[in-house]
């Protein structure tokens, strides 16, 4: 490929590896497209436009509306799946894969892409405020645990006054380790803490152990020479560790997993769409969320609230965000 040419964005295309961010809680990553090739859809102009077009299809004669969503795991089993089943509701589903998925949101506030699907309510909710957006969730797809994992330890009661604790160091999976070390009873935070808490908050004199901040891929390479750490789900995954293993876990059903359901986000201006609504309800349809589940070790758990629901949510965390 050129480096005048755009490149092949059919569903589920992607480019060579880039290095990534901490990782969004999910299933594991496989091959991605970059961030560069995000700036050749944008730079092609017209001809890789989006925008709910609709066609018909030369073999039924029926009207067919395709939609583009920015994912992380085009690869996985239930896309296809989720696709047929579109199809078969007269929509077409393009994938568009991204490894630095810091670039997933801008493309859709920039029209590029329809949807994504790859970020839950608290981080759309930092986005939305760092870059003065107002992408919106159009419905909910599923949150995983967050779990405490350790090798030289099998039980909470094992680890030791003082014993050394790895958190992700990126804001918002080090607020949830630090909220999933406090409901394990290992440290205590100022306030209660909450989804901006940092490892500041730590009220030391009243905290068992002490936390070490290292970069969310190095959290499982950690565990030879810490007491324990708190792991994303999809590194968790990668790095052959068994979630039912785990010496604690945040309840995916709990209130205070709440803020961490993963919803696909579209423009605030088509937050009523009903081809969209389709794809929600299309998502949940049990033989699409039985692969989801599968995918994910069976740790991930289905959540399906309303739309409404959700950006009043939202907007909730966005003033958490904020401080306002």
């Amino acid at each position: 490929m050129s480096a005048n040419t755009p490149p092949d964005l059919s569903s589920g295309a992607s480019l060579p590896e880039r290095p990534t961010l901490p990782p969004r809680p999910g299933r594991p990553r496989r091959t991605w497209l970059g961030a560069a090739a995000l700036a050749l859809i944008i730079g092609a102009g017209g001809g890789f436009a989006v925008g709910r077009a609709t066609a018909s299809d030369a073999s039924s004669g029926t009207k067919v509306t395709t939609v583009r969503i920015g994912v992380t795991d085009a690869d996985q089993d239930y896309w296809p799946v989720l696709k047929k089943l579109a199809r078969e509701h007269g929509i077409k589903i393009e994938t568009v894969n991204f490894s630095d998925y810091t670039q997933a949101n801008p493309a859709v506030a920039q029209g590029q892409l329809d949807l994504n699907l790859f970020q839950h309510l608290v981080f759309l909710a930092g986005y939305n405020k760092q870059a003065h957006q107002t992408l919106t969730p159009v419905g909910s797809t599923y949150v995983v645990p967050l779990g405490l994992y350790s090798k030289k330890h099998t039980s909470l009661s094992q680890i030791p006054d003082g014993a050394d604790i790895a958190i992700p160091n990126d804001a918002t999976n080090q607020a949830r380790a630090l909220l999933v070390l406090q409901k394990a009873g290992l440290v205590k935070l100022k306030d209660g803490g909450n989804i901006v808490s940092t490892p500041a908050d730590i009220d030391k004199g009243a905290s068992k152990v002490k936390v070490t901040p290292v970069d969310a891929s190095q959290t499982v390479t950690s565990l030879s020479s810490v007491d324990g750490a708190v792991v994303n789900n999809d590194f968790a995954l990668d790095g052959h560790l068994d979630p039912k293993k785990a010496l604690y876990s945040d309840d995916p059903k709990s209130a205070t997993a709440q803020p961490y359901t993963n919803v696909i986000v579209s423009r605030a201006a088509d937050k009523d769409n009903p081809t969209y609504a389709e794809i929600v309800k299309l998502y949940h349809d049990p033989r699409v969320e039985k692969l989801v589940v599968a995918e994910s070790k069976n740790t991930s758990v289905p959540v399906v609230k309303p739309a409404a629901e959700l950006r009043k949510l939202l907007k909730g965390y966005e003033k958490t965000v904020t401080g306002k």
